[in-house]
């Protein structure tokens, strides 16, 4: 991660076309393309195609690749996940078009700086519970043996999702992720459940590789209007699930052989229809990357201190994230680093970013002054037993998971504790990373410093390792935030320290309480 945050230059897209012979083994440590939209097509045989490909389908465009998804020695394809030319068949290894034939060539010709790559996996005859991992080895162990064998073609034990997911971790190596593309159903008429399970599948290949559906389209295709199965679901796909659209197959003909699929002009039409629905969703414009950079315009010192809240503000393009949210929304409300959905709330210490949860992160610039062992200290608040965390750099962790004591209390979010660990750091500029391990905490801040005490203006020596929870009665000096002395209190647990405390202050807010085992933070109610 880190050699791709500091990459600043990448490959033009005339040199990218010209040299994708190679692409499928790029060098190690090359920052994936951003003007590589790579699209995951897949559901039953319409996406697959049945329609025998004519000379047109044939004519390779050098900005229009395939992951192969099959081994097809006969067209060169002998590694599964790798790039080549998108010619048919795309989802086999025969000589017919789909519907993403066109819809990829039409992509292509649409955004001319832009390559389009598709993921393909289609299964003829499958329901869509072969593409939820939670029903697919139960829906298989009863099908009949020509459809257990064509799913194996996609994946040894039937589960195609799980390729998908595999392939498409390789793409994102090389490219972006820009959408899903699917036409299924004709099994699944009397399916109830079906728009759920659609979702499901969509959802499922997402949290895997760690995308999130408002900036990844998806669009659905009505099944063949004059065949057995035509209904209005597809079309009511957009209802129920979130940056969703539909392809109408108004007009589009049969192949006059079943009841069941588009003849070839069809396909044609409806690959154009759904690039014309893709094409008023995604970003059409070439992204120009930009590196991630510091939030007040320079990188955090280390020795220092780090507020939680001032994470990098994101780069362009692919690689350049500076965090990672599970959800859009922000809980916080505070409208600090509004626009990010990250969990800022406003609390009487300030700014701390909360309702953090398991593998989310933050990113920092920092600027380490001098190589060497640093102890780390982290102020942190939870009500639940398993939250934790971790730290890294450049990729590379720092620190093991660290736990975080939870807070007598119900829902006590309130008081902080100090959590430490010592840490090796090279001197220089590198990204700073703290990843939630353990869902539901709060943090304020982070320190580096070179001793065991770390201060900075306007604080005492507080900063210790963590209170331990030691059940007997202990004796604390009070102070403000400002460091002023308040006072000294005995107490056992935290409860009886805030009600002790309560006598030493004139207004309710945050103070820090300090022991020979450490300190914390407290929040005394007046």
């Amino acid at each position: 991660m880190g050699m791709f945050k500091q990459l600043t230059r990448f490959t033009s897209v005339a040199c990218f076309a010209a040299g994708f012979a190679a692409f499928g083994s790029a060098p190690a440590g090359a920052a994936p393309d951003p003007n590589f939209h790579i699209y995951i097509a897949y559901g039953q045989s319409n996406m697959g195609g049945t329609a025998d490909a004519q000379s047109a389908d044939k004519a390779e465009n050098p900005r229009f690749k395939i992951f192969a998804s099959q081994k097809c020695s006969g067209k060169g394809r002998n590694t599964i996940g790798e790039v080549y030319p998108a010619v048919p068949s795309l989802f086999n290894c025969g000589n017919t078009i789909s519907i993403a034939d066109w819809f990829g060539r039409t992509m292509a010709d649409s955004m001319p700086d832009v390559t389009i790559g598709i993921i393909p996996v289609a299964v003829g005859g499958a329901s869509i519970k072969l593409f939820d991992q939670d029903q697919y080895a139960t829906y298989l162990s009863t099908a009949e043996s020509w459809l257990q064998n064509y799913a194996k073609e996609y994946a040894s034990d039937g589960n195609v999702t799980k390729t998908i997911i595999d392939i498409a971790k390789k793409a994102q190596q090389v490219g972006v992720i820009k959408g899903f593309i699917f036409h299924q159903g004709e099994t699944d008429g009397g399916y109830p459940d079906w728009p759920k399970i659609v979702k499901k599948t969509r959802d499922d290949i997402l949290k895997a590789l760690d995308m999130s559906s408002d900036t990844v389209p998806f669009v659905a295709g009505e099944l063949l209007r004059s065949g057995c199965c035509y209904s209005d679901r597809v079309s009511k796909l957009p209802n129920t699930m979130d940056n969703t659209y539909y392809a109408s197959s108004e007009g589009l003909d049969g192949n006059g052989v079943d009841r069941y699929h588009f003849g070839h002009d069809a396909y044609v039409t409806f690959g154009k229809r759904y690039a014309a629905q893709m094409l008023k969703a995604v970003n059409r414009a070439p992204v120009v990357p930009e590196p991630q950079k510091p939030f007040k315009g320079k990188s955090f010192e280390i020795p220092g201190k780090i507020e939680a809240e001032d994470f990098d503000i994101p780069g362009v393009g692919s690689g350049n994230d500076s965090f990672k949210e599970n959800d859009s929304e922000d809980h916080g409300g505070s409208n600090y680093r509004e626009g990010t959905g990250v969990d800022i709330y406003k609390k009487a210490t300030g700014y701390i970013v909360g309702y953090n949860q398991e593998g989310e992160w933050l990113e920092y610039s920092v600027n380490v002054k001098e190589a060497g062992e640093y102890s780390f200290y982290a102020s942190v608040a939870s009500a639940n037993e398993t939250s934790g965390f971790q730290m890294s750099l450049d990729g590379k962790n720092i620190t093991e998971v660290i736990s975080v004591p939870k807070n007598e209390g119900e829902d006590n979010y309130d008081d902080y504790n100090k959590v430490r660990a010592t840490v090796n750091l090279p001197a220089g500029e590198h990204i700073l990373r703290f990843t939630v391990t353990g869902s539901w905490m709060d943090v304020d801040y982070f320190v580096f410093g070179e001793d065991e005490i770390v201060c900075f203006a306007n604080c005492t020596d507080f900063v210790k390792p963590a209170l331990s929870h030691a059940s007997g009665t202990e004796s604390y000096r009070i102070f403000d935030m400002n460091g002023n002395y308040l006072g000294k209190v005995r107490a056992s647990g935290l409860q009886e320290l805030r009600a002790s405390a309560k006598t030493l202050v004139k207004t309710g807010g945050t103070f820090i309480a300090k022991s020979r085992a450490g300190s914390t933070t407290i929040r005394v109610m007046k």
